[in-house]
């Protein structure tokens, strides 16, 4: 029917991002409305916000209990921690339930889109392909989202990726939406308190192993009481007095030892990702992109090469703390902005591959 809106379905988390971001939409014309996500079993102020902002902004709010759902992160989460590995939730969950459940949700029920508070961007190019660019800002969450399904892109809005977080916040303040007790969301949503240790320690007990700290010669320099409390590059909570700056440089579970070293030997130039998503179509030979390998890091020149579902990446500098379990994000620089080439799980450090320039 000519003239018709377009709906869209907007996940409210009960934040200033997402509300804003259906603020704007309403503004341009879209028929909103929202859902929100239940993950876990403690009682949620998030949910009383996200339903205040939905009155606010005259939209029927969803209300989905994805517990179930997230007993799939939850296994993912444990099982990275038992291999001696650091998981980022966050991405999986993106790919899985919020682009995944929310978004057949939202198919579901007519919507044209879903839309999220995320700071990115998703520009159609002159083939009519949907990219995946980083924000404008210094907010810019592409990193989070490279593993979401590229099929799923043309149904995908992100209102804030021109945005700064201060102007949300300024935006909000002017359309009515900020509240007294401003939510701001947890590290990681169905973990109380963002207390991951004791989740790991209750659904995992045999992870409370006291184990070997130990230097890259095998001299022992302490204990530890599990290696699910220590990450790639950790400096502070080692328990061990070296009279210089130590560092985790390996991390392993089989073995029960966590090995420690000077900054030298956290530094390393080649990765292995695996299980890698392509939201460009997938380069014959190596190319060369800026890579991040984790949320808060800063995009590195590397080369990149990919094989049949894996990707070698030499940096062309040193890194600190490439970290099995985190991502790796391929970013291609264009006149527009940096575009998401695609991202895969780091698997380890590759000292075999060369690539040739």
């Amino acid at each position: 029917m000519a003239g018709e809106k377009k709906k869209v379905l907007v996940a409210l988390s009960g934040g200033v991002d997402s509300s804003t971001a259906a603020a704007i939409l309403l503004e341009k014309g879209y028929d909103c409305s929202g859902v929100f996500m239940i993950t876990s079993e403690q009682p949620d102020k998030a949910q009383s916000n996200a339903e205040e902002m939905a009155g606010r902004l005259g939209i029927k709010l969803h209300i989905l209990d994805l517990r179930k759902d997230f007993e799939n992160v939850i296994e993912y989460f444990i099982g990275e921690y038992k291999k001696g590995r650091t998981p980022n939730p966050c991405v999986y969950c993106n790919r899985n339930i919020k682009f995944g459940k929310l978004l057949d949700f939202a198919k579901d029920r007519g919507a044209d889109f879903f839309a999220t508070g995320h700071y990115a961007r998703i520009i159609k190019d002159s083939n009519g392909n949907f990219c995946l660019y980083s924000a404008q800002t210094s907010k810019d969450q592409s990193y989070a989202l490279a593993m979401i399904n590229p099929d799923r892109l043309s149904n995908i809005i992100f209102p804030l990726g021109d945005y700064t977080k201060q102007q949300t916040i300024t935006m909000a303040s002017k359309l009515g939406l900020e509240i007294k007790d401003r939510y701001e969301s947890q590290e990681i949503c169905f973990i109380p308190n963002d207390d991951y240790i004791s989740l790991l320690e209750k659904r995992c007990p045999e992870l409370v192993q006291t184990g070997n700290i130990i230097d890259s010669r095998g001299k022992i320099l302490g204990e530890h009481k599990g290696t699910h409390r220590f990450t790639i590059g950790q400096r502070r909570g080692l328990q061990v007095a070296m009279g210089q700056p130590y560092y985790v440089t390996k991390i392993d579970a089989e073995n029960n030892t966590i090995t420690l070293g000077p900054k030298s030997e956290v530094l390393s130039r080649k990765l292995t990702a695996e299980n890698v998503n392509w939201l460009i179509n997938k380069p014959k030979e190596f190319f060369d992109a800026k890579v991040k390998i984790r949320y808060n890091s800063k995009a590195v020149a590397a080369k990149v090469l990919p094989f049949e579902n894996t990707a070698i990446v030499e940096f062309n500098e040193q890194v600190p703390a490439i970290t099995p379990g985190q991502l790796a994000v391929f970013y291609i620089e264009e006149k527009i902005g940096s575009r998401v080439a695609g991202g895969g799980w780091i698997a380890g450090l590759n000292e075999r591959h060369l690539l040739q320039t």
